[in-house]
């Protein structure tokens, strides 16, 4: 069951993909009218899950559930992932490597390999200032709070010289 992405509780579940280029704007309305079709169908061996998705910078999608509601199962986990994959199927870009890392410089979002971002940290590129995306926090609070952080208060400071 598709709701407002607000209406979700701050202990809403969430799963964050990043691209690894920036949606245009006709991909946005792509995922956004296929997300609400997923999401409106998302079930947990039967029973609806309520949820919600958004899309951040043109180049995240989060999707999230309600798990006060019904909590996800390994199937219902596995059918978002499906989605995801078919949406990069369909639109030609990679939402699901790992191995990308995501920061700020200025305005514009990078995405590089993380053997990259190691690289940039050594040659002082990246500092403990640098604004990161922690994409592997777990509910709605966590993603609006320390989703985009310095990159000395995410696991990425490991890197920092």
């Amino acid at each position: 069951m598709y709701v407002e992405y607000k209406e979700l509780p701050h202990t809403a579940r969430v799963w964050v993909y990043q691209s690894d280029r920036v949606f245009t704007e006709e991909e946005v309305e792509l995922i956004s009218a296929k997300a609400i079709m997923f999401i409106d169908q998302w079930t947990r061996h039967g029973d609806d899950l309520k949820g919600s998705f958004s899309i951040k910078y043109n180049q995240f999608l989060v999707i999230a559930i309600d798990e006060n509601f019904n909590s996800a199962s390994g199937c219902s986990i596995d059918a978002s992932v499906r989605f995801v994959k078919s949406l990069e199927k369909e639109l030609h870009i990679d939402l699901m490597d790992k191995m990308n890392v995501s920061f700020k410089d200025g305005d514009n979002i990078n995405i590089v390999k993380l053997s990259e971002f190691q690289q940039y940290a050594e040659d002082k590129k990246i500092t403990s200032d640098t604004i990161v995306f922690n994409n592997m926090i777990a509910t709605k609070e966590a993603f609006e709070n320390s989703w985009e952080i310095p990159a000395k208060e995410s696991w990425h400071n490991r890197f920092l010289v």
